[in-house]
């Protein structure tokens, strides 16, 4: 007799998400890149899936990103680690502590997230950063049942306007809005949803923002100190 715990909502959720084969272009390609690999990662292998959402069940802010990169989350497994956006993300969100350490680097590092869960709103790296309007809503489906799980969020901080747009469709789709009218991407937006939901946008923490000046960690920083004090944390 297994003495296995029984699977919860968000572990179901997370299984779905990583079983998916929906979108043929992306599958193709992420396996394409984890079969050939970059010179610097040679030696590891892939996890070439769809990346499922991590963190706190209880979190009250949700972290919302765009995809999976090609070498950082298509390789490790876990969104925003191993590449330049997680190396600049997770010192922020452990500098305010919704993070057990400032680094990620794999899944199994020992990261933990506190009162937080980070997802996007496309599961699979797609070929130059752009996911075509089809698979958004083809992937649409894993975010609506990740927030279905996540009970107790109170904060959705969405990182780019992909994101910030992927979301607004998700709560059009579930009824809560009648459209996107006067919803408008910018950074430190924030926005009250009918639900009582606070959102919040940013700047997406890619190098093309972060190495030219876009954004700052100051900057970034700001944005998550208002979600801290948003969820009542």
């Amino acid at each position: 007799m297994s003495s296995r715990a029984p699977l919860t909502v968000l572990d179901q959720v997370v299984q779905s998400i990583i079983d998916c084969e929906q979108c043929e272009r992306l599958r193709t390609y992420c396996k394409g890149i984890g079969e050939t690999r970059r010179r610097a990662y040679r030696d590891q292998e892939y996890w070439a899936r769809p990346v499922p959402g991590f963190g706190d069940p209880g979190a009250r802010i949700l972290i919302l990103g765009l995809a999976p990169g090609a070498h950082g989350a298509n390789r490790t497994g876990r969104p925003f680690t191993g590449d330049g956006s997680g190396d600049f993300m997770y010192p922020v969100l452990h500098s305010l502590g919704l993070a057990s350490q400032p680094t990620a680097v794999h899944r199994d590092d020992g990261m933990k997230l506190k009162h937080s869960y980070i997802a996007s709103v496309v599961r699979c790296a797609p070929p130059g950063d752009k996911p075509t309007p089809q698979e958004i809503r083809n992937c649409s489906p894993h975010l609506t049942a990740e927030i279905a799980a996540l009970t107790q969020v109170k904060v959705v901080v969405c990182l780019g306007k992909i994101a910030f747009d992927g979301y607004l469709a998700h709560l059009v789709n579930a009824g809560e809005l009648p459209n996107k009218r006067g919803f408008i991407f910018g950074h430190g937006a924030e926005y009250t949803l009918p639900s009582g939901i606070r959102l919040l946008a940013s700047y997406h923490p890619s190098l093309r923002n972060t190495l030219t000046g876009l954004l700052n960690a100051a900057m970034f920083a700001k944005v998550f100190v208002r979600a801290r004090e948003l969820a009542g944390l």
